[in-house]
């Protein structure tokens, strides 16, 4: 097999089997509730595993080792955070929303303030959400194709929009629980065997280069880099390369490079990296390098991180399989032990490439050092086994989460409360989900996945965030104040990403805080949520106290309103409507 063949055999053979055990799995559902809630009999280590499966996406398996090669401990962050959020998850969010009975974020919604308009506006932003959350699972597609065979990035981005639309209309994914715990421990195979394996070789090797001297990375062999979109180059130390024109001598400064480039950079060259990457290891390995712009991000990006993931459309669904508040901590508890498993691998992945694969430096596509690290150290057939490995898990992350989010949002434009008056069918719910966010990743780019995926953080942490905390640990929250909080903290996200679409690169402050808004947006959705709702208390909901009992109440005294169960009626699911 050449280089090409390994990863993409791997990446095969993994939709097929989650194909298979979703079909087979699904054989022994027959009623409504084994879908969306698994009979509420599921193992807490069972759930836990399915979570992680579901929430482990292409910026946890790829795109945390891109930025660690890119920016150096100071991407440490991210992983932190990601884990994180299911502690603050855990704490004051898991067991009272599994008690309330509320299958859904707009379900919480209405139950607590007693709005329909409250519940609409709650549906348009679990749709937003999940699909700013989708386009860097589909954009990570097309660079892992693309760096696998060689295809145009396009093709990527279409694959998996088709594989994910032909999963949740055929229902294959129909038993959810199964398939989403299966695809967790192939993502952690995949990451740690090859993990373990290239670290091996790493202590076994040659001689190397120190990621602790105060030089930049350096090309081990001759190396052609292509050039697939518009990059600025910050060149460090004087280098001699070859482009179209013949041989060029950069200085130090900065370099525009324009798609299709071609470049060949000598042995031992020093390696040019994309302006904001750290072109210095010693800088590298130093954390808060960046200054005051540099502290900023990482407190923003701690904020969207501990706050974001409680409100994401894909997650508090699934605690809904748990028969108690008491079995949802429960299940938190493993997610984070799953988790915290998970990210220690991607961080020594993002390690290694900074010696074995410097030119994703310089292209830019350092998203894609995950599945081309193996052949870049081995380039045998164990290095094509372990890309195939890599490849599968990859293609894991992306079918996993994407078709998660793309049942949530198609159940909820399926719903009557979105086209008045009747039911739009599930697949072209399904396919609308899918549709928009594959239109907006087919624009080629090298944002890095996890900052992508932060800013859906970002937002969730802007908008739901307040709305969850304050609704179930103050009674003094209104249906005004809720929807006052979301619409401007929503409103200042979705300001900060349209600026960052069209502004050029800068280190500012400022410009910082654009990237990586949570810092600013989130204290002032909770300020607004606060201050709306004080000046509005006459309209607090007459049953606030019933609700907060029923949410607060130990399980062992029976308050807790299963809703769903008792509202259930015991008919087939049709259509892949009831998958979650």
């Amino acid at each position: 097999m050449d280089a090409f063949s390994w990863p993409l055999l791997g990446a095969v053979l993994i939709v097929a089997v989650t194909f298979c055990i979703g079909i087979w799995g699904s054989r022994s559902a027959r009623a409504t509730s084994d879908f969306s809630a698994a009979r509420q009999l599921v193992r807490e280590e069972h759930n836990a595993a399915a979570i992680s499966g579901e929430y482990l996406s292409a910026a946890s398996f790829l795109g945390i080792a891109g930025l660690v090669l890119k920016d150096g401990v100071d991407a440490l962050w991210y992983p932190i955070g990601f884990v994180a959020g299911y502690l603050a998850l855990m704490l004051f969010v898991a067991a009272p929303m599994r008690r309330s009975g509320a299958y859904t974020l707009p379900d919480f919604a209405e139950a607590r303030l007693d709005s329909l308009r409250l519940r609409s506006l709650c549906t348009a932003l679990v749709v937003l959400i999940g699909w700013l959350y989708l386009v860097p699972q589909l954009q990570a597609a097309g660079l892992g194709l693309s760096s696998i065979i060689g295809s145009p990035y396009w093709v990527g981005v279409f694959a998996i929009a088709v594989i994910v639309l032909t999963s949740v209309a055929t229902g294959a994914l129909r038993a959810v629980t199964l398939v989403q715990a299966f695809q967790y421990w192939v993502k952690l195979f995949a990451i740690m065997v090859p993990a373990f394996a290239l670290f091996m070789v790493f202590f076994t090797s040659s001689p190397h280069q120190a990621l602790d001297e105060p030089a930049p990375p350096v090309f081990p062999q001759e190396t052609t880099v292509y050039i697939d979109a518009d990059v600025r180059l910050q060149v460090s130390e004087p280098v001699w390369l070859a482009d179209g024109a013949g041989t060029v001598y950069l200085q130090p400064g900065e370099y525009s490079m324009a798609a299709g480039t071609e470049l060949r950079f000598p042995a031992g060259a020093a390696a040019p990296v994309v302006a904001g990457a750290e072109a210095d290891n010693a800088g590298w390995l130093r954390p808060q390098n960046d200054g005051i712009s540099g502290l900023l991000e990482t407190y923003s990006v701690i904020v969207a991180t501990f706050l974001g993931a409680m409100g994401l459309p894909h997650v508090l669904a699934r605690f809904y399989t748990n028969p108690s508040g008491h079995g949802a901590r429960r299940t938190t508890l493993y997610v984070l032990a799953m988790l915290g498993a998970f990210y220690l691998f991607p961080t020594i992945f993002g390690l290694l490439s900074r010696l074995y694969v410097p030119q994703l430096l310089v292209s830019g596509e350092t998203d894609a050092a995950v599945v081309l690290l193996p052949q870049a150290m081995l380039g045998n057939w164990a290095g094509g086994l372990l890309a195939a490995i890599t490849a599968s898990g990859a293609f894991a992350a992306f079918v996993s989460t994407s078709s998660g989010l793309v049942v949530s949002v198609a159940g909820v434009l399926s719903s009557r409360e979105v086209v008045r008056g009747r039911t739009l069918d599930f697949r072209l719910a399904a396919l609308a989900a899918c549709l928009v966010p594959t239109l907006l990743a087919l624009p080629a780019d090298n944002h890095d996945l996890a900052r992508s995926v932060g800013l859906a953080f970002a937002m969730a942490a802007s908008t739901f965030s307040p709305v969850l905390v304050l609704g179930i640990w103050w009674r003094g929250l209104t249906a005004a104040g809720a929807a006052s909080g979301m619409v401007v903290g929503g409103s200042l996200v979705l300001a900060a990403v349209v600026w960052t679409q069209f502004a050029e690169y800068s280190d500012t402050w400022w410009a910082t805080l654009a990237r990586q808004p949570a810092l600013v947006t989130v204290p002032i959705a909770f300020a607004v949520t606060y201050a709306v709702s004080r000046a509005t208390r006459a309209r607090i909901p007459a049953g606030v106290g019933r609700v907060m009992l029923r949410l607060h109440a130990p399980d062992r005294l029976g308050f807790f309103d299963d809703r769903l169960t008792a509202g259930a009626v015991e008919q087939p699911p049709s259509g892949g409507r009831h998958q979650r």
